[in-house]
């Protein structure tokens, strides 16, 4: 199965939340089933590294639900998150090319769930303010904003950006 999802391409974390969007009829979520899960893992090249099961379209639906809550504008709620976090530890190894950090998961249907936990933490540590929801009232997808100025509004131009310029312009014209 293709990933039907309109806004590819975002932090694992973001692009863990883009597993929900709206269409012009209704809401539409990726991780509806296992072949979801499937396609969701292939897009980011773990689907050699995790099952696509039940179990792990359990875990990663709730590690969705963590970030989504860790995410929100005057969240402080973060219990969920630290408890997707709790499911591994990273073991720090000295290799030939330098250190590494090596993710140990002992139940591994948390992998995906986990490292998407982690990569938002990462995101936090760097620029929390550039973890931004499109700006469209009706789209409900999150982008991480590398704008020069961290301006951007929407989570593609081409789409909601012009869906709103062009409602304002329909709005002056009445």
């Amino acid at each position: 199965m293709l990933d039907p999802r309109p806004h590819l391409g975002e932090p694992l974390a973001l692009d863990l939340l883009n597993t929900r969007w709206m269409t012009a009829d209704e809401p539409q979520d990726l991780l509806h089933d296992v072949a979801g899960l499937d396609s969701w893992l292939t897009t980011n090249t773990l689907a050699d590294r995790c099952r696509s099961d039940e179990p792990t379209l359990r875990a990663l639906r709730h590690a969705r639900e963590a970030i989504l809550t860790a995410v929100r504008i005057g969240s402080t709620e973060f219990d969920d998150l630290n408890d997707v976090l709790a499911h591994a530890h990273i073991r720090r190894t000295l290799t030939a090319t330098g250190p590494v950090d090596v993710p140990e998961v002992p139940a591994t249907e948390w992998l995906p769930g986990w490292l998407a936990a982690d990569n938002l933490l990462h995101l936090l540590a760097d620029a929390p303010h550039r973890i931004k929801k499109c700006d469209h009232p009706r789209c409900i997808l999150f982008f991480y904003d590398t704008s020069k100025n961290g301006t951007r509004r929407w989570h593609s131009m081409s789409t909601c950006g012009n869906r709103v310029k062009a409602a304002r312009h329909q709005a002056k014209k009445t």
